[in-house]
């Protein structure tokens, strides 16, 4: 008989894995982009982005709980859209995480500086490829034990910083920046709760004293819509929930609980904690240096604690990209299954893993972390934004692949395996065990939320760039497919 994936994650770890995702470098680095464009009005953009992601997730796991499989959007859009659409969302996917792998390795020299300014950031990189890597051909179960405790990790820090950030306002513990800790300063601080207002165009200089990290020569546009773009990219992973469907012991009860807890880990771990911080450190002094969870210990002169926030930002990049590689390993799989990647990609080694998929995920990360290394420049205005417009692409996928699961459904055309099966119309609609909410209506308005941040990507140099280059990447995947199908056909 011959191996197959092992259905090995228990709930433990698909709640986990889910938390991890929404957990990572978008969080503990990217937050202080997003503070330096929006100020203290951040807060109101992570509210607004992460009810989008929610829904985005509430839409793929209607699917994986009724039809639980490997790759989990790909195989969903190959199979009720069409296989090209299949064939597209499978490679963007996959080509997104590849250059969320390189965010990640790139960003890790930095954590390792802190202790250790004297290690190359190439050599940080290196190190942390091949262990993940290694990590990842031990099965699913391995898998999810690392990243349970990787979770475990990201977690209690998050909630330790909270504690104490909000100990040092009521005891109102003297700061380098001058300025008393106080939830007061998001409304007193450097223009108030919504210094830049929605869009607002900066001249250099402006930019410079606010402390956005990049722009334009002559300015740049910030505001809380320009924020937005950051934030949806720190959402980035979330979905991995449908990635694990195909591994996961009891889909049905499992992938419910792990996407409506979305809704409190947002709160939670991006609110409330970014609240915090910009409580104790006044949003114009958040410099982009080094992490904001680590700042606000460093402002206080607890320096201890600030090496062990390192640390955990540390932990969340491996995290993260322990997550991509094994998500692109699954993606790869499941293109292979459909017959839209090479047939090696969709063999199995006897503990059920997908050992091909994973190595040659990691070749290519190392060729493209060479890339960051070479030009690092180029990677840091383009790379974040290039993959931010990916995950729209593959959001925006996810949103109409459902519309397409649920005429199937009414269709009679339900998976055979599904509780769905010999039923149609409303009745098969209503008996869709995790329904997505108000759902003639939400993908529209998800649909429409994309159309905007896309929009509001044209505003930015190095994000109009991304939204050509995913313009380009996906005509590439269009010629691609037809060749492919051309080559098939003879």
């Amino acid at each position: 008989m011959p191996p197959s994936l092992r259905k090995q994650l228990k709930n433990r770890h698909i709640q986990l894995i889910a938390l991890g995702g929404a957990i990572g470098t978008g969080l503990f680095y990217g937050s202080s982009e997003s503070i330096a464009l929006a100020g203290p009005s951040i807060l109101l953009a992570y509210l607004l982005g992460g009810a989008m992601i929610f829904l985005i997730v509430r839409a793929l796991s209607e699917m994986s709980v009724e039809d639980p499989k490997a790759g989990a959007f790909s195989y969903y859009a190959s199979t009720y859209w069409s296989r090209r659409a299949g064939f597209i969302s499978g490679w963007n996917y996959w080509f997104n995480y590849i250059l969320v792998a390189m965010v990640e390795l790139a960003v890790v020299g930095s954590f390792v500086n802190y202790w250790f300014p004297n290690i190359p950031a190439w050599a940080s990189a290196a190190f942390f490829l091949v262990l993940i890597t290694a990590m990842n051909l031990f099965g699913v179960s391995k898998f999810g034990e690392f990243e349970f405790w990787f979770a475990i990790i990201k977690i209690v820090a998050v909630l330790a910083m909270i504690v104490g950030g909000i100990a040092v306002v009521i005891m109102g513990l003297p700061t380098d920046s001058g300025i008393r800790a106080s939830f007061a300063n998001w409304f007193t601080v450097g223009g108030g709760f919504m210094p830049h207002g929605l869009l607002s165009w900066q001249a250099a200089a402006d930019s410079a004293n606010a402390g956005a990290s990049a722009g334009a020569a002559a300015g740049s546009w910030s505001g809380l819509l320009m924020a937005l773009i950051v934030v949806m990219f720190s959402f980035g992973g979330t979905e991995l929930i449908g990635i694990t469907a195909g591994e996961t012991a009891d889909p049905r009860r499992t992938i419910p609980k792990a996407t409506n807890g979305i809704i409190w880990r947002i709160l939670v771990f991006y609110v409330v904690a970014l609240g915090v911080i910009m409580a104790v450190v006044p949003w114009n002094q958040i410099d982009g240096n080094s992490s904001p969870f680590v700042q606000i210990f460093d402002s206080i002169g607890v320096h201890t604690a600030a090496g062990i926030l390192n640390f955990v930002c540390l932990t969340a990049v491996m995290s993260v990209y322990n997550s991509g590689l094994y998500s692109n390993s699954r993606m790869l799989y499941s293109l292979a299954r459909q017959g839209n990647a090479p047939a090696y990609l969709g063999k199995l080694n006897k503990r059920g893993v997908p050992v091909a998929g994973v190595l040659t995920s990691s070749a290519i990360t190392v060729i493209a972390v060479v890339v960051v290394f070479l030009w690092p420049e180029f990677a840091f205005n383009y790379l974040m934004s290039i993959a931010t417009i990916a995950a729209v692409i593959n959001w925006t996928i996810i949103m109409i692949t459902e519309m397409k699961f649920r005429k199937v459904v009414a269709a009679g055309a339900s998976p055979k395996d599904s509780a769905l099966a010999g039923l149609s119309g409303d009745a098969a609609l209503q008996a869709i065990a995790f329904k997505l909410p108000f759902a003639k209506v939400t993908p529209w308005v998800v649909l429409t939320f994309l159309a905007l941040m896309v929009a509001l990507m044209c505003f930015s140099a190095s994000y109009r760039i991304a939204v050509i280059a995913g313009i380009i990447g996906l005509a590439v995947l269009f010629t691609a497919y037809a060749a492919s199908h051309r080559k098939r056909a003879h």
